[in-house]
């Protein structure tokens, strides 16, 4: 299956944010998303124990690096990849599940930036979950591409597949 994965940096996309969110009580495909609410933001702030986390050009390009090695790693096809400094965007293909496909990302990405020295190895870096949508058809995978390398403003860290 192909799907379109993002998860956000730690900090940086909290329930009630005006991008929209989904919660446990409001996460079923094609519910509304929770409305902007001040109130809920401040109160998640509240509940951080450490800074937001951003991820600079080096740990951007670290992380890029770490999605292509576990889709080698894992047989999964990688179509297109776009580190941001505060979320990234993945197109894959795989036979598994897509949460299980978020959080080999996260693991992965977070073990490189720990074995590159350039921060604590004890810093939250990713949000708790993310977004996993399917892509149905090679047109959805089209689509998704283009959004992710040409609708995110400047590039940061990415990679497209060649042929696609």
């Amino acid at each position: 299956m192909r799907y379109f994965i993002k998860f956000s940096c730690y900090g940086h996309h909290l329930h009630g944010d005006q991008s929209g969110s989904v919660d446990r009580d409001h996460n079923l495909p094609g519910s509304r998303l929770l409305l902007h609410n001040p109130d809920r933001i401040e109160a998640e702030h509240h509940l951080m124990d450490q800074l937001p986390y951003s991820l600079n050009q080096c740990s951007r390009t670290v992380v890029l690096d770490a999605l292509r090695q576990v889709c080698i790693h894992r047989g999964w096809t990688l179509f297109a990849a776009h580190v941001r400094s505060t979320h990234v965007h993945v197109i894959v293909d795989a036979e598994v599940q897509p949460e299980k496909i978020m959080n080999d990302f996260k693991s992965y990405a977070s073990r490189r930036l720990n074995r590159s020295g350039l921060e604590e190895p004890n810093r939250k870096r990713w949000a708790r979950h993310g977004s996993t949508r399917w892509l149905w058809n090679d047109e959805d995978v089209r689509s998704a591409i283009r959004y992710v390398i040409e609708e995110q403003g400047e590039i940061m860290a990415a990679f497209v597949a060649e042929g696609i």
